[in-house]
């Protein structure tokens, strides 16, 4: 019996527990290089069936409802809410963002060395990170989402609650509430922004787009009031 065992073992031999890759890294090394490329293309693929759909048409705010119905009540809720319109909201959203919800700045480069994002912005409405820990702590939201329209939408009209209690920015002024989201309360009251000429034109456009989505509004939003079993005339009129 002992002669067969012996016979057995070399063809047979106990694995060794210091042979082989250990770590994370020097497994992925060790698989063949066809291997790589398929699990970069499946972590791909999963990270692009993260992102959510995005309007067909930016340009018609009536055609981007239609198309997500619940986004008129996360916005009409929020103008409930803080007092922001609804069409400057969404211009908000569409300049900040292209209505994509894993938005971030575009990576810096060195040549071919990346040098990471320019800020921490990040979702529908382009929140960076102490803004958004604000918002979160004031408001006591703690398990919002930036990702997510109803949560982007609050903030916007959160943000410009303060600002215009801060400032005495009408809640109206599309033009000047965007110039002090984009430069901070406190870079609008030193005026920093006077000296972009680009994020004055930024803040021309969103004006621009509120104003277009105002007009559309007027055609289509009966259209969206009271759609739902829940909501009950006149309070959602």
């Amino acid at each position: 019996m002992r002669r067969h065992l012996a016979a057995l073992s070399p063809r047979f031999p106990v694995a060794d527990a210091g042979a082989g890759p250990t770590t994370p890294k020097e497994r992925v090394r060790a698989l063949p290089p066809w291997r790589v490329a398929a699990l970069l293309v499946l972590v791909a693929a999963m990270a692009a069936g993260c992102a959510k759909p995005t309007p067909e048409r930016q340009s018609d705010v009536c055609t981007v409802f239609d198309q997500f119905p619940k986004w008129y009540d996360y916005a009409e809720a929020s103008e409930r809410k803080w007092g922001t319109p609804i069409h400057i909201q969404m211009a908000f959203v569409r300049h900040e963002s292209s209505f994509r919800s894993h938005a971030k700045p575009p990576m810096e480069w060195f040549w071919f060395v990346p040098l990471g994002r320019p800020s921490s912005a990040k979702g529908y409405a382009q929140a960076q990170d102490p803004a958004w820990g604000d918002y979160r702590s004031e408001t006591g939201y703690l398990f919002k989402s930036r990702s997510d329209m109803e949560d982007a939408l609050d903030f916007i009209g959160w943000y410009n609650h303060k600002t215009a209690r801060e400032l005495k920015i009408s809640r109206e002024d599309a033009y000047n509430l965007y110039l002090a989201y984009h430069e901070g309360r406190g870079g609008y009251r030193r005026g920093t922004w006077k000296n972009k000429p680009k994020v004055q034109q930024a803040a021309r456009r969103v004006a621009d787009t509120a104003s277009q989505y105002r007009k559309q509004l007027d055609r289509c939003e009966s259209n969206f009031r009271c759609d739902a079993w829940y909501q009950v005339w006149p309070f959602c009129s």
